[in-house]
């Protein structure tokens, strides 16, 4: 029994055939020509060399996209690929890659692959963060994920920054048209815009934590900073779902220091004298928002 997922990132469009036990059988990827009528071509593209490295044909994929589908219209929405938003995207996508599909948020992928066994697995209620380019979540609630009832739940990148200091308050309009979003704060592209902002000159995240880590003190105070507001924001989500896991994936995810310092700083803003929460690096790293798309199709 053979799943294919999708995972249709900003960058790069990977397909992944998996076998029962959730191993890859095939894996394939390509650049994401971010042209919408392009991307869905790649898209069927690397489906269909899935299948040939995997020796077979499906009829029904999964695939992890940003953002979601709006019930209410059919239309894409909320994606920082922007050209992905207001576009019929289940519909166009199946009539190029001429399969069944089913398509859910990527942070959602994230957390099923995680929760099957991962980062997450046996646990009852857990929370996926996608911390790269953007910012993104989702929830696991007692044996599956949960996209909520308008199919938008888990989007914490689009709530404020929480308890602001005064410098914090009114310093960065987000793409999606709202002031101070978490994403313009916790993301990785956040992450370098503060390094950028502090020192004068442009570095990447890696050299970023490089340069921390051998003492220099402008990056020592952007990632004092980063953790400080990532942990304030995931102290809002345990406030109310108070999960038992939370699990990081995304480029920024790699930063050995968050494990080691966000459950103290989580820990001294939640609403409670105890913080148990165990705070893990996705156990399957970038591999999990295409495993948990294949997922999406359990009985295929």
């Amino acid at each position: 029994m053979i799943r294919i997922g999708v995972d249709f990132g900003g960058t790069k469009i990977e397909a992944a055939a998996l076998d029962e036990a959730g191993r890859f059988v095939a894996r394939v990827r390509l650049p994401n020509p971010r042209l919408y009528e392009d991307s869905l071509e790649v898209a069927r593209q690397v489906v269909e060399e899935a299948e040939r490295q995997a020796g077979i044909r499906v009829d029904r994929v999964g695939v992890g996209i940003p953002g979601s589908i709006s019930p209410a219209t059919g239309l894409s929405r909320n994606a920082n690929s922007f050209w992905l938003n207001d576009r019929p995207l289940p519909v166009d996508m199946e009539r190029v890659v001429e399969r069944r599909l089913r398509l859910r948020n990527d942070a959602d992928c994230l957390i099923i692959s995680e929760a099957a066994d991962g980062a997450a697995a046996g646990a009852r209620v857990a929370f996926g963060v996608i911390i790269g380019t953007g910012c993104g979540g989702g929830l696991y609630l007692n044996g599956a994920d949960w996209p909520g009832a308008g199919g938008f739940a888990g989007e914490w990148g689009h709530t404020p920054l929480p308890w602001p200091t005064a410098r914090e308050r009114g310093a960065h309009a987000c793409w999606c048209g709202r002031v101070d979003c978490l994403e313009t704060w916790v993301s990785g592209t956040a992450f370098m815009e503060d390094y950028r902002a502090t020192s004068g000159e442009p570095l990447d995240g890696e050299a970023i934590i490089t340069a921390a880590r051998a003492g220099q003190g402008a990056a020592i105070e952007v990632l004092d900073r980063y953790i400080d507001r990532l942990g304030r924001g995931l102290a809002t989500v345990c406030d109310v779902l108070d999960p038992e896991v939370i699990v990081l994936g995304g480029g920024m995810s790699n930063i050995d220091e968050l494990y080691e310092r966000l459950p103290a700083v989580v820990g001294r803003h939640v609403f409670s004298d105890t913080f148990t929460t165990a705070i893990r690096r996705a156990a399957h790293g970038d591999s999990s928002g295409v495993r948990g798309a294949a997922w999406l199709w359990p009985d295929s």
